[in-house]
C-alpha cells in the first residue's frame, strides 16, 4: 500500500532527523533561550509551503510566546500560487519585508526553505544578519548540488550561522505511483513541523534551566485559557506583529 510506504518512509526521516540533528537543536536552543532570557523574541520565515512551518508554532496552545511569525502574503499561497513562486525567486525584496518588523541584534531568525536556492530566502539571511541577528536555517541536504538563482550565487546554508537538515530527499515527494512517472505525498512539511517543536521545547527547558518561567500560551478553549494568554498579548502586542 501507498500509505504504508508514505508512512514508513516518514518515520524514517523523522528518525534520522533525531538521530543526527540533535546537536544542531541545542545550539540553535541556547542561541533562542538567550535571546529571550534578555527580552529578545525568536522570529520565523518561510515561502510558499514553508510559511506553513511559521505559522505552526505561532500564537499556538502550548507554543512559546516570543514568537514572531513573519508572514509576507504575497509568498503565500492564498494571494496567488504560482505569483509566490516567482516572487520567491525575485532579487531586492527581502529587505522591505523585513524592515516591516521588530528585529533586534542578537535574537534568531529561523529561515525554513526546502531547497535553499531561492532569492528570498537567500537575501533574507542576508538581511537578517546585516541586522545583527543570528541565522538558523531548516533545509535540505539533498540539494547539495543545486544551482543557486540568487545573483550572488550563494544558497541559504552558505549563510546561516547553522543549518538543521529535514533529512528530505530531492524533490520533496516521496512515494513513486506505480507505471507511472509522478510521484506524491511531500514529507518537508511534517519533518520541519518535527524540528521547530522538538526546538521550542528544548528552549523551555533551556529557560527552566537559567531559573527562567518559559511564557507558554495554553489553549483559549479551556477554563482561564483566555484570560492566560491575554496577560501575554498584552505584554508583546508592540512588538509581535501579527498579535
Amino acid at each position: 500500500m501507498l500509505a504504508e510506504e508514505f508512512y514508513n518512509q516518514m518515520i524514517g526521516i523523522l528518525g534520522k532527523v533525531r538521530e543526527t540533528e540533535m546537536p544542531s537543536i541545542m545550539r540553535a536552543a541556547e542561541w533562542i533561550a538567550d535571546s529571550i532570557a534578555a527580552d529578545g523574541l525568536v522570529h520565523l520565515f518561510g515561502c510558499g509551503h514553508s510559511h506553513l512551518l511559521a505559522e505552526d508554532i505561532f500564537y499556538r496552545a502550548g507554543g512559546l510566546v516570543p514568537v514572531n511569525a513573519i508572514l509576507e502574503s504575497s509568498v503565500m499561497l492564498h494571494e496567488g500560487a504560482v505569483k509566490s513562486s516567482r516572487v520567491e525567486r525575485l532579487s531586492g525584496y527581502a529587505e522591505l519585508i523585513l524592515d516591516n518588523y521588530a528585529v533586534k541584534p542578537g535574537e534568531v531568525l529561523i529561515i525554513i526553505s526546502n531547497s535553499g536556492i531561492n532569492s528570498l530566502p537567500v537575501e533574507m539571511a542576508m538581511a537578517a544578519k546585516s541586522k545583527g541577528l543570528r541565522v538558523v536555517a531548516v533545509s535540505s541536504e539533498a540539494y547539495e548540488n543545486a544551482q543557486s538563482r540568487h545573483p550572488s550565487g550563494k544558497k541559504l546554508k552558505d549563510l546561516a550561522d547553522l543549518v538543521i537538515h529535514n533529512h528530505i530527499p530531492y524533490g520533496d515527494a516521496l512515494v513513486q505511483l506505480p507505471e507511472s512517472p509522478a510521484r506524491m505525498a511531500s514529507g518537508s512539511t511534517i519533518a520541519g513541523s518535527l524540528i521547530l517543536h522538538m526546538l521550542m521545547v528544548t528552549v523551555a527547558e533551556r529557560l527552566i534551566e537559567k531559573g527562567l518561567k518559559p511564557p507558554v500560551f495554553v489553549s483559549g478553549n479551556i477554563p482561564g485559557g483566555l484570560e492566560q494568554n491575554q496577560a501575554y498579548i498584552e505584554k508583546y502586542r508592540g512588538r509581535i506583529k501579527h498579535l
